[in-house]
């Protein structure tokens, strides 16, 4: 097809996949993985459910791919926080990687699917494989890149599991004793 004296290209199956991965996010973010259908996936991405067959076998691939390409985005915002580090004691790099992590969450979707797959991973085992892969992946890139110790690094992911449910409930917009306990100390953005 010409248009204006230059042909339209057209979409590779990468660049369609990726498409599909990035407005997954937000149709899984809303309904979580039960409650959402590779319809509306397809919808959303603008085009076919048989396109989105094509390029994953099953709902369960598509999102474990989404549970993938989120823990991708945190690793990169940890990487972020690790370079703005102020310097290179552990609990210095890892109130910097703790901050970038709070600004990423604040993309309510990628915290969305999150929690949805780590409810999804009770029942579903590529999920679960999913998640542990993630997490996995994440505790050691934060350990390397912190040189924090094991009861540094078990905090770090506490607070970011503590961060999920403070923003998750809009913690913060609460004025009683148990938000005030829970936020003490938290940023959120």
């Amino acid at each position: 097809m010409m248009t204006d004296g230059r042909r339209r290209r057209l979409s590779t199956a990468d660049e369609r996949r990726e498409t599909v991965l990035r407005t997954a996010v937000g149709t899984f973010a809303a309904r979580g993985y039960f409650g959402t259908t590779t319809m509306e996936v397809a919808k959303a991405a603008g085009i076919s459910q048989a396109y989105v067959y094509r390029l994953f076998p099953n709902k369960e691939a598509l999102f474990a791919a989404v549970v993938e390409r989120c823990f991708a985005l945190v690793r990169a915002a940890l990487e972020e926080g690790a370079a703005r580090a102020g310097g290179s004691a552990p609990d210095v790099v890892l109130a910097s990687m703790g901050d970038a992590y709070a600004r990423l969450i604040s993309d309510n979707d990628l915290m969305l699917v999150q929690l949805h797959a780590q409810a999804a991973a009770v029942s579903e085992p590529a999920i679960k494989d999913a998640v542990r892969a993630g997490y996995a992946r994440i505790v050691e890139y934060v350990r390397g890149a912190s040189g924090g110790g094991e009861e540094q690094i078990q905090q770090f992911f506490a607070i970011g599991m503590l961060c999920h449910l403070l923003v998750s409930v809009d913690a913060g917009a609460v004025d009683a004793p148990w938000s005030r306990t829970l936020t003490a100390g938290i940023a959120h953005y």
